[in-house]
């Protein structure tokens, strides 16, 4: 029997039980990456030999936390003590850290079996790498946790860690049908995580249902409350979900708004749910454009050392990139700060009347070509605000690609957003 497509939660109980051993966990995964590693070429770095020790010096040992013996991918944005770190760019090939990145060091200590580091973009900015989304090839995963994204959505592993500093993890969660849990800014520890903004880098979690995506920012926050309970135990009435189009919703495509009115009727239907259209404040209608200005600025401050030593090593749209952060003046920078300043303000008002907002996560499916990993627009504002954000798969496109839809909370709401959005989840799937 293969045990690679078990949900992270039923492996852990398996795992506890003992009925179920690491080493033949980590072997039915390796055995998926073996059938499957040359068409989506998700890893940058497996760790074989390692990754099996580690699974039968876990079989032999005491249970050793919420993640015991379960595989995991690694972004190659996080330091890793034992296998490369390249940040996706052939500037640190070979790059060896002296330690781990603090979220890969917690999820050791809780258990984890770290199976390899996954494929990221250049500086996890939008140069795409060799990544291929598993549902169909010729498109792109999306970015900049490509390969963790594509990783869980091929059944090569049931977890994986990324990073969002505009959309890059509900992007390519939503591109590879699968779920993504950004987690409010600081939920989770990012130090050994390269910097690319000070004030907008968030560590978070993928799966492929929102109670693993949960267990795994669990263990790594030492939040257990965040382990998802029903809607229920948070609520004594029904979950008031509030349907947000933001105001980038001209920009999006005819699957995006046949996922969000298809799940308006469902939620509708539901007994246990219901709807309100929520309208944002004015100064909304500014935040993504005040979001590529304080991100554009900040990364080229955290990448002053590969712009100023190795400028000529840098893709052509990195350089772009970096020109754009350069041009970005102080005022910009400060007017932009402030504006945010004032949309956080807001953000009581925006869920006075609901519990949730249920959003786009892209503009549509996951595009054509593999030369681009997508657009983050729909996640900026969200990234911005620091609100906990959760791409649920919401269908598919006519092409037959996933569509996903985010399950936004207030910011500090992370245990209730991950009940809701699990709730919401299964409600879709209906």
């Amino acid at each position: 029997m293969s045990h690679h497509r078990l949900s992270a939660c039923e492996a852990a109980k398996q795992l506890a039980q003992r009925s179920l051993r690491a080493e033949d966990l980590v072997r039915d995964c390796l055995a998926r990456i073996d059938a499957r590693e040359a068409q989506v070429q998700a890893w940058s770095h497996l760790a074989r030999d390692a990754a099996l020790a580690r699974a039968r010096a876990l079989d032999l040992g005491a249970h050793q936390g919420l993640l015991h013996g379960l595989p995991i991918g690694v972004k190659d944005l996080m330091a890793t003590a034992d296998m490369p770190t390249t940040y996706g760019s052939s500037i640190y090939a070979g790059h060896q850290p002296a330690n781990d990145a603090s979220c890969v060091a917690l999820a050791r200590a809780a258990g984890a079996v770290v199976l390899g580091k996954t494929v990221t973009t250049e500086f996890a900015t939008f140069q795409p790498n060799q990544t291929r989304n598993p549902h169909n090839t010729a498109h792109t995963p999306g970015g900049s946790s490509s390969g963790s994204a594509a990783a869980v959505a091929d059944g090569m592993v049931p977890l994986a860690l990324g990073t969002q500093t505009a959309g890059s993890l509900i992007r390519p969660a939503a591109y590879c049908g699968v779920v993504a849990f950004k987690p409010s800014f600081g939920g989770i520890n990012r130090a050994g995580a390269k910097p690319l903004s000070d004030t907008l880098d968030t560590v978070g979690t993928l799966a492929r249902d929102v109670p693993d995506a949960a267990l795994f920012a669990a263990a790594l926050s030492g939040r257990h409350d965040w382990l998802v309970r029903p809607v229920g135990e948070h609520l004594t009435r029904p979950l008031r979900v509030g349907l947000c189009q933001t105001y980038e919703w001209p920009q999006s495509l005819p699957e995006t708004h046949s996922a969000m009115q298809q799940a308006a009727a469902l939620v509708q239907a539901s007994g246990a749910m219901t709807l309100h259209d929520v309208r944002l404040p004015v100064d909304y209608e500014q935040l993504a454009q005040a979001q590529i200005y304080i991100q554009l600025a900040e990364q080229a401050q955290c990448l002053a050392h590969e712009r100023l030593q190795h400028f000529d090593r840098l893709s052509p749209r990195l350089q772009g990139i970096m020109h754009a952060g350069l041009a970005v003046t102080p005022a910009q920078y400060d007017q932009a700060q402030a504006l945010v300043a004032r949309c956080r303000s807001q953000l009581a008002d925006v869920f006075k009347d609901v519990d949730v907002l249920l959003a786009p996560s892209a503009a549509g499916s996951a595009p054509l070509g593999l030369d681009n990993t997508g657009d983050p627009l729909f996640c900026r504002i969200w990234t911005v605000l620091h609100t906990p954000a959760v791409n649920i798969p919401a269908g598919l496109a006519p092409s037959g690609m996933p569509v996903g839809l985010q399950v936004v909370g207030p910011v500090g709401g992370d245990a209730f957003t991950l009940a809701a959005a699990h709730a919401l989840h299964q409600c879709l799937a209906v």
